[in-house]
């Protein structure tokens, strides 16, 4: 029974959206697309991401930079 309530206690947490941006909340991002009087296509979208992949990738170096320390990575292109 506890297996069960731990599954989908974790299938609510996991419910957000996976887009090209990030997590987020809504499964399509509110957008507004309009042409301007010269004729140029403008898109702004609302930042609606709970997570982008930008804050993940930032978020992971500082671990890595914790863990190993700046004088321990080796140089090149390694990682």
């Amino acid at each position: 029974m506890i297996k069960y309530l731990l599954l989908i206690s974790t299938l609510f947490l996991f419910s957000a959206c996976v887009n090209k941006h990030g997590i987020s909340a809504k499964y399509y991002s509110d957008c507004k697309e309009y042409y301007d009087l010269q004729g140029y296509y403008h898109k702004e979208c609302g930042e609606d991401d709970i997570v982008t992949y930008k804050t993940i990738g930032d978020e992971a170096k500082k671990v890595v930079d914790y863990v190993v320390g700046k004088e321990g990575k080796p140089k090149g292109n390694v990682w």
